[in-house]
């Protein structure tokens, strides 16, 4: 069983325009709603390929109830944690380049009790879980070390634990040992407080948080495929795809790792089939298996550590 957790869930809503002009009237060309938030993702993605996930979440409001109904479409064990606010939306405007401009709300702030209540729903829905995956922002209000907490309370169970955050949330819980972290390009920036132009750039840096405490640092770098530095390892992979919408892909990268082992090379070249695939698919939606298939995958062993990932000014 592959258990999530999404402390700031939402309600995404995709809209395909011709182009987006500041200030302009748009007709959409077509229009996906989903269940959101990272870890939902990562649970949505494991069931349409025939494995078993659990997702929590906390949800409230009128919103809370089309999240839940959404979430009723997939085969997913899910686990809700009552709140008082409502759970949040989420728009992304697509263009056929597969330009994504986001406009993502804040979500609603949970209470002590509330922030309790969810904890506690963690720690009684994993003990048949293989990895817990802790995935996305934390609402307001929401202490910078929940995800570090959730990580130490769940080492004597033994279950693997995957973090994908960003900002204060993802350093302090690589202090705490994950087993694995996912961040992207940017959120790797962020946590070492530089920019990275090269794939030798992101190795350092993903060393530098498996000092700090991080197992392994799987770094999704977009069109360029993604990185994993492990103990016994570096290799870096890609896939060619046509992008229609990249909402949604790291997460199904991150799935495909996991539902591969979640270490080394078989487990690097699936994740990035499953985000390949997802690239090529409408809004957020995850690839099934009929979808990954198509997508072969480029493994380097050896790396050029001085290829650009993107100009430098």
């Amino acid at each position: 069983m592959f258990v999530t957790v999404t402390a700031n869930p939402s309600v995404d809503r995709t809209v395909e325009v011709a182009e987006l002009v500041r200030g302009g009237l748009h007709r959409a060309s077509a229009v996906h709603i989903h269940p959101g938030g990272k870890g939902i993702n990562v649970a949505r993605a494991l069931v349409r390929n025939g494995l078993k996930a659990r997702a929590i979440v906390p949800a409230g409001g009128v919103e809370g109830e089309q999240l839940i109904t959404l979430l009723g479409e997939y085969s997913i064990d899910v686990v809700r944690v009552p709140a008082t606010g409502p759970v949040r939306s989420n728009i992304s405007v697509i263009e056929p380049d597969a330009t994504v401009t986001k406009l993502n709300e804040a979500g609603a702030e949970l209470s002590e009790e509330e922030t309790k209540a969810f904890s506690e729903a963690v720690l009684g829905n994993v003990a048949d879980a293989s990895w817990v995956v802790a995935a996305g922002s934390l609402p307001p209000g929401m202490s910078d070390e929940f995800y570090a907490g959730l990580i130490r309370r769940l080492e004597p169970g033994g279950a693997k634990v995957v973090v994908d955050t960003s900002g204060p949330a993802l350093l302090a819980a690589v202090k705490a040992r994950p087993t694995l972290i996912k961040p992207n390009l940017e959120e790797l920036e962020e946590a070492v407080k530089r920019p990275l132009w090269t794939l030798g750039d992101v190795v350092e840096a993903a060393r530098e948080l498996r000092a700090l405490g991080a197992g392994s640092v799987l770094a999704s770098l977009g069109s360029k495929g993604a990185v994993l530095v492990a103990a016994d390892g570096v290799w870096h992979a890609e896939a060619p795809v046509v992008a229609r919408s990249t909402v949604g892909a790291g997460d199904a990268m991150l799935a495909g790792f996991i539902a591969a082992g979640g270490a080394g090379v078989a487990a690097l070249s699936a994740g990035v089939a499953w985000g390949a695939a997802a690239v090529s698919l409408p809004g957020s939606t995850m690839p099934g298996p009929e979808d990954v298939r198509s997508h072969p995958v480029h493994v380097h062993a050896e790396p050029d550590w001085d290829r650009k990932l993107r100009d430098e000014p």
